[in-house]
């Protein structure tokens, strides 16, 4: 009798914990980190994109403020190309780049949605010789008018470090590297480098982020904070370095604490890709 008083207790201590991290880190933990001080009229948007199938897609991780002439003006001079269009034509010749190794710059990339719409924009970075690897990012227009007036672009940037088959659809498809914070980096970077960028800020995605998977099942790590930049208007120059909005203090130490986990996750080994096949876009 005894016994089975323990066994009760026990099953129901294991069943309050399993409630209390259920309240953690499905309730609590995500309203505790979400900001949106500096564009609140984001508060209410997804933060991840989605497949063509309806899967959960790229997570939504940059974001620029500015006219298309702007963010077209922007990307240009940071050395980021305007992806063609998925056409006949086109999948050819990423086929034909990838096969015989050779250069494809305007490399068409797959539909994703957001909010119920193919990406408005999409650019890439070169990344080795074919298109085997590439950076590049898709964007859609989220706001017509953000606090400062200017529309508000938000995109999900990666990179395509291999090709091989989907783990969910069995297609062929580019595999993307986990590390999606460094993509995100790298692009605000290259439009700061370009003198192109007045000032920076972050606002919420999908928080915190160590195991979660895109629509093609590669995994993926974030601190789960959009890095935004208001773009200099009519595609001039701004002098010195963005001015970079402050954060509250909460998501600063989240981030300072990421940060050092992400410098962990970064020293491991990385596991190689899968098949090296030909690819769609």
């Amino acid at each position: 009798m005894a016994t089975k008083k323990i066994d009760r207790r026990l099953a129901a201590a294991a069943i309050a914990a399993a409630a209390l991290y259920l309240a953690l880190a499905y309730l609590l933990a995500p309203f505790f980190w979400r900001h949106f001080e500096h564009q609140p009229k984001l508060a209410g948007f997804e933060a991840t994109t989605r497949t063509a199938l309806g899967l959960p897609g790229d997570a939504i991780n940059v974001g620029l403020e500015g006219s298309e002439d702007d963010v077209l003006c922007a990307m240009h001079a940071a050395g980021w190309r305007p992806a063609d269009p998925v056409t006949l034509s086109s999948s050819v010749r990423i086929i034909g780049s990838v096969v015989l190794d050779r250069p494809y710059l305007d490399a068409p990339v797959s539909p994703l949605f957001y909010e119920n719409r193919k990406q408005d924009l999409a650019f890439e970075r070169p990344s080795g010789k074919s298109a085997r690897t590439r950076h590049h990012v898709r964007f859609w227009k989220a706001l017509d008018a953000g606090d400062d007036g200017l529309p508000v672009w938000l995109g999900a940037a990666v990179f395509d470090d291999g090709l091989g088959v989907s783990h969910y659809t069995g297609q062929i498809t580019h595999h993307t590297a986990p590390d999606i914070d460094a993509e995100r980096d790298l692009l605000m970077s290259d439009l700061a480098r370009a003198d192109k960028v007045v000032t920076t800020y972050s606002v919420s995605g999908v928080g915190p982020t160590f195991f979660a998977r895109n629509g093609g099942g590669d995994p993926y790590f974030t601190d789960g904070d959009i890095e935004v930049s208001r773009l200099v208007s009519g595609c001039g120059a701004e002098g010195g370095a963005p001015q970079a909005l402050p954060t509250p203090p909460k998501i600063a130490a989240k981030n300072a604490l990421f940060s050092w986990l992400r410098s962990m996750w970064r020293a491991l080994p990385s596991t190689p890709q899968s098949a090296n096949t030909t690819v769609l876009p």
